[in-house]
């Protein structure tokens, strides 16, 4: 396990990062944005739907309202028809009563109207075409004005004369009048008429309607006495009735003038085929939702009912859930991020341990074949070497030449065959030691009193070389379960590696230190000429080695020794600065490493 620092170089035995992921980052980034994209997709449906459902609720209570203005209008359209009934008595029940009071609305609506041309002729603004617009827009079949003698000063149009007989139209030898003509053709052809004198009779105003404009009128009237009752309140704004003939019976409120170019497709509701139409309106400040739907009577579209309802709690609570639908589908959108995101580090992080797996495998393997390499190498090579050994010996006691001269070559050639052999028998041990240091032999022992056994021992060797070990034994005894010689030779190992990397100021530190309740923490500190990144990246490798004699065994071994215990190594250093080794120990085995 490997790890660093920039102010200074770390190595820790972990798993290094790994830079070919299982995710490639282009993958993961369409992933997310399909994702994202479709959370945005449902948002935006999901305002949407909210929005048909708010407008579907206003557009039932437009038809409830609608039902009760057309309940409320066939109620009065029929006490205004009602036919009076063919009784001899001279009392007059309820229903009589109603119907004359429901016919007199229809009489006080046209009279109404009568007085307020008669103001526009006293004033001058009457003409023949203003009376031909007049009756047109009100169905009325002719409006004429009279003076005091009778005789008509305007008309909407010529009097229908040929409802009549030649000799109807004079009486003892005179023509008549245009309200005795009104009269006969009243009762011959059941068109009526109404007459409205001035007081002082200086004029007539005469309107006559058909049976299409009594039926226009008395619709007209039911309609309004129908809206009066409902009132604007309850959100509505305007409410309208218009004919079959696009023209208005009653109305309630103010609707926005340019509506009036703006009109629904009025045939598809007088044919039946839709049941309510609706449209978003904004005039001025007002929020309206624009509404049309048929008028029944006696189960027969007779017009066209158009209301207006405020909508503005309806944008307020539309507003309310897009800004909850918005802020819920970020959140969304940052918790799948984030998911995606610790899916891509999770995974390189397994990925990486499973590479490091597979290293330490490898390495295992290699280090297995190593260990029997040394087993072989020791059978095959130690009795060659004893017995060149003990020839050597011989030939130096007793074919040693008799001139001196020769002697001294001799026995300094002797001395170094010896020193040889000595020197491949101690590669020899390293290797048999390196292939054993997994099998460890434990007792519960002191870590302090190991490494005092070690400076004791080394002591004079580096007083001689001008290295000065300080100790400091913060933790003691720090006991643990240990095999003392495989320990022992591990933090020799350590020392023995830091002495040799010492130059200038020659001085290494030994401390005893605990990491928390469970961990013993041996530190061993040089002065030496520390390390690069790429230097501490292979110390750990048994081929690798900066010595120029030497199999590099040394700290491999050291570390071997210390992972066995359960332990693990973290090494610090900086260039011409120095290196520590801390040697982390645990003072019980939990996990054994076999």
């Amino acid at each position: 396990m490997r790890f660093f620092r920039k102010k200074e170089l770390i190595i820790n035995r972990k798993a290094r990062d790994y830079k070919d992921p299982f995710l490639q980052p282009l993958a993961v980034a369409i992933v997310s944005a399909v994702l994202v994209a479709l959370i945005l997709i449902m948002g935006f449906l999901e305002i949407k739907r909210s929005e048909t459902n708010l407008i579907d609720f206003m557009e039932d209570q437009a038809l409830s309202t609608i039902g009760v203005l057309q309940r409320l209008t066939e109620e009065n359209l029929r006490s205004i028809i009602a036919v009076p009934e063919k009784t001899g008595s001279n009392l007059k029940n309820v229903s009589k009563e109603e119907a004359t009071y429901s016919k007199k609305w229809v009489y006080d609506a046209i009279t109404t109207l009568a007085k307020d041309l008669d103001k526009q002729w006293q004033k001058g603004r009457i003409n023949n075409d203003f009376l031909h617009k007049f009756a047109s827009d009100n169905n009325f079949i002719y409006v004429g004005l009279l003076n005091s003698k009778g005789k008509t000063v305007y008309q909407s149009g010529p009097l229908q004369k040929s409802m009549l007989g030649e000799k109807e139209l004079v009486k003892d030898g005179r023509k008549l009048t245009t309200l005795e003509l009104m009269e006969k053709i009243r009762v011959k052809r059941g068109i009526g008429f109404i007459a409205l004198r001035r007081k002082d009779n200086s004029g007539t105003v005469v309107i006559s309607l058909d049976k299409a404009g009594s039926v226009y009128w008395i619709l007209k009237v039911a309609g309004e006495k129908g809206m009066n009752k409902i009132g604007e309140g309850h959100g509505i704004i305007y409410m309208q009735i218009i004919n079959d003939q696009d023209k208005l019976l009653s109305s309630v409120g103010k609707p926005p003038p340019y509506l009036k170019n703006q009109t629904f497709s009025f045939k598809e509701i007088l044919d039946g085929n839709v049941k309510i139409i609706s449209r978003k309106v904004n005039y001025n400040e007002n929020k309206i939702l624009d509404l049309a739907a048929p008028l029944y009577l006696d189960k027969k579209i007779v017009g066209i009912v158009k209301i207006g309802l405020d909508r503005s709690s309806m944008d307020k609570s539309i507003a309310e859930n897009r800004q909850n639908i918005f802020i819920f589908m970020f959140f969304i959108v940052i918790i799948a991020l984030l998911s995606m995101w610790l899916l891509y580090h999770d995974q390189n992080r397994h990925l990486a341990g499973i590479v490091e797996i597979e290293r330490q495998l490898e390495k295992a393997e290699r280090l297995s074949a190593l260990g029997q390499l040394a087993a072989g190498v020791a059978h095959e090579i130690r009795n060659p070497l004893n017995a060149i050994s003990m020839a050597t010996q011989r030939l130096k006691r007793d074919f040693g030449p008799s001139d001196p001269q020769k002697a001294d070559d001799f026995q300094n050639l002797s001395g170094v065959i010896r020193d040889e052999i000595k020197r491949l028998n101690g590669i020899i041990e390293e290797f048999l030691t390196f292939s054993k240091s997994r099998r460890l032999e434990l007792s519960n022992f002191s870590v302090t009193e190991v490494l005092k056994k070690i400076v004791s021992l080394i002591r004079e060797e580096a007083s001689a070389r001008g290295i000065t070990i300080e100790t400091k034994w913060r933790e003691t005894p720090a006991l643990m379960s240990m095999d003392i010689n495989k320990l022992q030779q591990a933090f020799l190992n350590l020392i023995k590696n830091a002495m040799e990397s010492l130059t200038d100021k020659r001085e290494i530190i030994i401390t005893v230190d605990k990491e928390g309740k469970n961990y013993i923490v041996v530190s061993i500190a040089d002065t030496g000429c520390g390390m690069t990144t790429e230097e501490l990246e292979r110390i750990f490798n048994p081929e690798y080695t900066t010595k120029e004699k030497g199999l590099g065994l040394g700290i491999p071994l050291a570390c071997e020794i210390i992972r066995g215990h359960g332990g693990d190594v973290r090494v610090i250093s900086r260039k011409n600065k120095g290196t520590t080794f801390e040697v982390i120990l645990p003072r019980e085995r939990f996990n054994e490493i076999s």
